[in-house]
Formats: structure tokens, sequence, C-alpha cells
């Protein structure tokens, strides 16, 4: 496979609403972006994804664009960004951006003029249907609740939108739209930017037919008619031969519904599309048959064997991307960690496997210093769309007040967009205003300011992590095997480089566990290249007891 520089790098993700507010007016912005670069250089990242920052509404804060090429004024301007690339370029870093093709605002102004009339030349841009017996055209439910057609009176047809109404699906079939699309991404490039994150990007294809479901009364998931669609990979092959292809970026997309064979068609490196793509399999791993919001308790054999499908499937075909929070969910550490009495060590084991498997890491703000899920009492404390749909939709249904903000507390987006946590002034530093959510209330005892001085905190143990993958060649170990992979609280791999191994163990929980390395792996001299408690001298590490959360890493001369 090809050297390439987003192989070897670290990205981290800004959600800018939540960053840094640099006018007081409650609202992270991109001032406040440049005034902490030199705290996301610290801690050693190369690239810096940036969620949109584009002109918008915010209906779905910020993934509902009303014009692609201008800045959210909340955000600060066009100068203000063109500063912030300058300075990130000016500190050996990179920048991509958000690319949100496959819906566009309402308040666009394609859309303004698509649904003036049947015949505007506009009217293609977007996916009009006649209903169909007095209701729908079709029975697909929207991502966030809800029929996924909306009525439009001026016309007297229904426009899809797989997410809010206010979020019309764009029409990738028309030929006109896709250039216009392209001469967007061209712009941004041509400015100087290092790539993008393309959002839901494998929904952009849908069956031309746009058949119903057709399993009973309401409205269903439609995703076999809009997941991986007929035409998709023409079209990112499209982009790529007009676009990408003409720049040394980076490409990570969004991908709902992949399976590691679905992913090789987008990623393979003789395929001409993407470079990585984020699935979506280890985020489902604590649903239940009914959804997201169907909350059951994860299980850690299922999630080493969704991480080893992927590690082995994509292997010498595609590369990987490793995540375990974003913006579209709760905080790993609350998820799959402790966030109480155990927090710096599992936030730390956690940073340990996904900085040891092979792929891209991706560090989502606040990570690095172990925040956690957030309880608001009430839910008009909550602001993401998502969240309020379920909350209503549930309630009207008859179903218990409890359990609905439960599946809050444990799935809702808000947990990982409560404000960064800078030090303990009022608003955790993020602002001298009113912030436009609440703050963590444990923003006290964990903050960015703590986590700097402390030499031991869970931000420098990221700084040990990052140094360790260029040090070491993290990147370069290849044939991931799982050990020991009935065990329940173990999850342990090595991968090989050579006549070397690395070799990871971590213990996900609270309760001492005993590794047993396989008989068949042999070495004559080993070293330990980081732990995330004080090392224990002359280990055997044939046979190790880890204490809770640990993480060791070791590195073997086979």
């Amino acid at each position: 496979m090809a050297n390439k520089w987003w192989k070897d790098s670290v990205v981290y993700q800004i959600y800018p609403r939540s960053f840094m507010d640099s006018n007081g007016d409650g609202i992270g912005d991109i001032p406040g972006i440049i005034s902490k670069l030199d705290y996301l250089k610290l801690l050693g990242v190369d690239v810096i994804w940036l969620c949109p920052v584009y002109e918008s509404p915010n209906d779905d804060n910020g993934y509902d664009i009303s014009n692609y090429q201008s800045i959210m004024k909340e955000f600060g301007t066009i100068e203000d960004w063109e500063e912030l690339l300058a300075q990130i370029h000016n500190r050996d870093m990179k920048l991509i951006m958000d690319l949100v093709v496959n819906h566009s605002s309402d308040e666009h102004a394609w859309f303004v003029e698509s649904r003036k009339s049947k015949d505007n030349p506009y009217r293609d841009y977007y996916i009009w249907r006649p209903g169909a017996d007095g209701s729908e055209p079709n029975d697909w439910g929207s991502f966030f609740s809800g029929s996924a057609w909306q009525f439009d009176e001026g016309t007297n047809e229904y426009f899809l939108h797989l997410f809010s109404k206010k979020q019309p699906d764009l029409n990738w079939e028309n030929p006109k739209l896709r250039q216009e699309i392209y001469k967007m991404m061209t712009w941004w490039l041509d400015k100087g930017i290092d790539g993008f994150r393309m959002d839901v990007i494998n929904l952009i294809s849908k069956v031309p037919q746009l058949p119903s479901v057709g399993n009973g009364e309401g409205y269903h998931f439609g995703g076999e008619h809009f997941m991986n669609g007929p035409r998709v990979h023409e079209y990112l092959k499209e982009m790529n031969r007009e676009v990408l292809s003409k720049y040394d970026i980076m490409t990570v997309g969004e991908t709902i519904g992949v399976t590691p064979e679905d992913a090789a068609l987008y990623v393979g490196e003789d395929r001409d599309e993407l470079n990585m793509v984020f699935h979506f399999e280890l985020m489902e791993v604590d649903s239940g048959q009914h959804g997201k919001w169907d909350v059951k308790p994860w299980d850690l054999r299922e999630m080493k064997q969704i991480i080893a499908k992927w590690q082995i499937g994509l292997e010498g075909k595609g590369w990987n991307s490793l995540y375990l929070n974003n913006h579209d969910q709760p905080r790993m550490l609350s998820r799959f960690g402790d966030d109480t009495v155990y927090r710096m060590e599992s936030a730390k084991m956690l940073a340990t496997l996904l900085h040891t498997l092979q792929g891209t890491p991706y560090i989502y703000q606040g990570e690095e210093l172990g925040m956690t899920n957030v309880k608001f009492n009430s839910i008009s404390e909550y602001k993401d769309i998502e969240t309020l749909n379920m909350y209503e939709e549930h309630l009207a249904a008859g179903e218990d007040i409890g359990t609905i903000m439960n599946a809050i507390y444990v799935k809702g987006r808000d947990n990982g967009r409560t404000p960064m946590q800078w030090d303990g002034s009022e608003h955790a530093g993020f602002t001298t205003g009113t912030p436009w959510i609440a703050v963590n209330p444990n923003y006290q005892s964990i903050n960015a300011e703590q986590a700097v001085k402390d030499p031991h905190s869970i931000y420098h143990y990221y700084r040990k992590l990052i140094e360790l993958r260029y040090a070491h060649n993290v990147t370069g170990y290849v044939a991931f095997r799982l050990l020991m992979e009935d065990s329940t609280n173990l999850f342990a791999y090595v991968r090989t480089l050579g006549d070397e191994k690395l070799l990871v163990v971590l213990n996900f929980f609270k309760e001492p566990a005993q590794f047993q390395l396989p008989d068949d792996i042999t070495f004559h001299k080993h070293e330990l290249l980081i732990s995330n408690y004080e090392a224990k001298a002359d280990t055997d590490i044939r046979s190790i007891t880890l204490r809770p959360y640990e993480a060791l890493v070791y590195k073997l001369q086979c």
C-alpha cells in the first residue's frame, strides 16, 4: 500500500460552536479556535477537522447549509477563516473541512428557487414527488423521526428529507447539480485546505423508483433504497476524477451501514474514490433491535470481533479510520470506560486502543481531557434536534419519561456538544457570556488548564501515544491478530512488522484480569513502550495480572 501523509497523521475534530468563544456571545467562533492552536500543537496532532462553519440557519447546528461559500456570522468572517488556515499551516498542521452535500438547507438559494414552480431551472436540484393516494410518496422515515417527506403547498408536491424537514436532499441524478458541487469543492481546495470529511456521503444515490419499505403502517427505515445506492461509486469516481485527484489531500467519508467489503469499494487504493470511511458498526454495539435509543449493555467480545473484522478486512486493501466518539456520539469515556472512580485509567486505556490499531486516529475535542457525558435535569436544557424529536415522539407513544431521559443520558448527541472545559472559572473558561448549551458541571475538576500542568494527566498520556506513533512506526505494523478472543474483560492483540511485534493488552473493566500469551508467540527481547500505570519491574509478559482498566503496550523482538 502506498505511503501517504494522512496515514501517519492524528486528526483532532473541532465542533466550533462548543470549542472557544472569543466575543462573549456564548457561541464558539473562529477567532476562539485560533487562540487555542498552540494547545493543539502541544498535544501533537497533525490535522484539524473543522465541523461546518458555513452560513446556516442552524436547524441542525450547521449541517443545514444555506451558502457553501460563506462563513456563518456567529463564527466570524471569511477573513477570520483565512487567518485560521494560515495559522494552522504556520504550525505545520493541516485543515480539513466538512463537506455536506447529501442535502442543503431549505434556505439555500437553490431550494428557494426549486420550490417556486415545477418548471423552475432549479427544480431538479432536489427530489420532488407527487403524493400517493393523498399521502407521502413512500413510507420512509426520517433519521430525525417522522416522515422523510414534507408537503409543499406552493406546487402541491413533496420533497425528500432524510434528516430534518429543513434539510432537503439534493438530487445527485442531476449532472448540473454535481458540477455545481465540484465547482464549490474546487473553490475551497484552491484556498489551500487539505481535504474533506464528507457527511453521510454514501446516501447520495437513491434507488430511482424510491420504493416503499412496505412492512406495515407508519414510517420505516428505507436504508436499503438509499445506503450505498446504485450510482454512488459512479458519483465518487467522477468527483475524484474532476476534483480530488488534482490535489494532495485526505478524504474521509461518513458512511452509514457499510461492511468491510463495502468499505473496500470506497477506499480501495485502486478504486480512485476516497481515502477512508467512518463506519458505524462499532457505534451500534449498545443498540437494541429498535435502534439507537433502545439501549442495551455492550459486550466486549462483540466489540473485539467488530474491530478485528475491520482491521483484517481492510488489510492490504484500504485504510481504517479510528474513533470512539465524535459530535454525533456520546463521550467514549462514559460509554466504554468508567467516568467516576477509574476515569483517568479508563480514558488512557481507551486512547491506547485507538492509537495502536492500524488506521488514522481521530480525537474529538475534550476526549484528551477525559470529558464525560452530562445529565441535564430537564429536556428544556437539551438543544439537539434529533434528541428533541425523539423525546416528543416517544412521549406521544406513552413511553415513561424516566426511560426516555435515560436513553438521552446514554446516547444523546448533546453529550459530546457541551462546551470545551478550558479552566475552572465560570462556564469553564469557554465564554464570558451565557453559553449556547450549559457546561458540564464537572468542569472544575476536569479542564485543560489542570491537565496541561499535570504531567500524569490524560492529556499528556495522549501526547505520549502520539509521540510513540512516530517513534516506533506504529502505522507500519500490520497482520492484526486477536488474542484471547473469548475473554469477557481483556482485549489483547498483536501486530507485526518484519521480525517485530506490537503486543497490546487492555483490561476493559475494574476487576483484575489475567493475560496469557499464546505459546506460539516467541521472542527473545521485549520493551514496554507505554502503560497507564506505574510499570512493574521484571514482569513476565507471558502471564500478566492486569489492574483495573490497565493498558500495556510492548514491542517484541522475535
